[in-house]
């Protein structure tokens, strides 16, 4: 088995470039040695909010990872991270700017190099229809294993085995999630209404369009295992898992642009982020960490949870980024010990 160390080489490889180019970067923009530290200082707390924010996207990715073939599980960690470091955190912004200012990509790319105040505001601007996109589509991927009724641990018993209850009515996870968007028009300025509206049923759209073809694509992929390999099977996982990132990037992307206004700065200190949290998706799975710890799964689908009523929340007030990272870290933290004391409680069991 691999030692806890090797899983750290490629994340340390890419510190130690971003670092360098997060210099690079400050001495260029502001010419002296304390614009230097400044956006080395940046990186770093960048680096630290992404793998807080994404430590459950790390769980949730190894609990989808186990169920596909070797092949697809080794196109998500190399093909899969790319495009998550340079599609979320480089091209997504961008895309931003482009939509809501109307110019090309180049352009945006000019404007976030040589007016960073613009290019924020621009984003800011962008803030509620991301926020009611991503909230409701992580609230279907939260409330789909709560109400799932082939569930068989419980970690908050009551709460869980009522939500799973709930689950033998067909669509009232929808429902649900419906309910919740109602409630925050309802409490929204009018002139938001419609905005949040028409993004949230994005939400729910993508998520049941992304899951419906990912059934779609591994059972045909295991019909056609016979005759033509393994080549498809887990090509809906990987669709799953790519649209899922990226709903889990919003947060970490918008909060960014709480620190600094530089486009390339945040994108080096979420990408190293990023190594980080594949790395740990990458021990998750192959250490079987999941199956020890019987809760830690719990753990990271409450933070999603709460993550997904952050996010509508944000819509209409300010909630510091640290906050979110904190609560999520709060809950897997209580799974992971809860787990622990489990395993102990439960030894000689187990042993049989």
């Amino acid at each position: 088995m691999r030692s806890s160390l090797s899983y750290l080489r490629w994340p340390l490889i890419v510190t130690f470039v971003g670092i360098v180019l997060a210099g690079w970067l400050g001495y260029r923009f502001t010419g002296s040695m304390s614009g230097l530290m400044s956006f080395l200082m940046i990186a770093v707390v960048l680096a630290i909010l992404e793998i807080s924010l994404s430590f459950d996207n790390a769980i949730v990715n190894a609990n989808k990872l186990k169920e596909m073939t070797p092949a697809w599980q080794r196109r998500f960690l190399t093909w899969g991270i790319l495009i998550a470091v340079f599609g979320m955190r480089i091209v997504f912004p961008l895309l931003i700017v482009v939509i809501a200012a109307r110019i090309g990509p180049w352009a945006a790319i000019q404007l976030a190099a040589t007016d960073p105040d613009e290019y924020s505001r621009l984003i800011r601007e962008a803030h509620l229809p991301i926020a009611a996109f991503g909230g409701a589509f992580l609230m279907l991927v939260a409330l789909s294993f709560f109400f799932d009724q082939s569930k068989d641990v419980d970690w908050i018993d009551r709460i869980e085995r009522a939500l799973r209850a709930c689950g033998s009515v067909r669509g009232m996870e929808v429902g649900f999630v419906l309910g919740i968007i109602l409630f925050f028009v309802w409490l929204l300025p009018v002139e938001d209404e419609q905005v949040f509206m028409f993004s949230a049923m994005w939400g729910i759209v993508t998520f049941l369009a992304v899951d419906a073809l990912g059934h779609v694509l591994d059972r045909w992929g295991q019909a056609q295992e016979a005759a033509r390999g393994t080549a498809q099977i887990g090509l809906g996982g990987f669709l799953y898992l790519e649209v899922l990132d990226a709903s889990f990037s919003f947060d970490g992307v918008i909060g960014a642009f709480a620190l600094t206004q530089n486009l390339f700065l945040i994108a080096i200190g979420l990408g190293i982020g990023a190594m980080y949290v594949r790395s740990m998706t990458v021990m998750l799975v192959e250490r079987g960490t999941l199956a020890e710890f019987r809760y830690l799964e719990h753990g990271a689908f409450w933070s999603i949870l709460i993550l997904s009523i952050i996010m509508f929340g944000q819509t209409m007030w300010h909630l510091p980024e640290v906050v979110t990272g904190l609560l999520g870290a709060a809950f897997i933290a209580t799974a992971f010990v809860n787990s622990i004391m489990w395993n102990r409680r439960h030894k000689g069991r187990m042993a049989d």
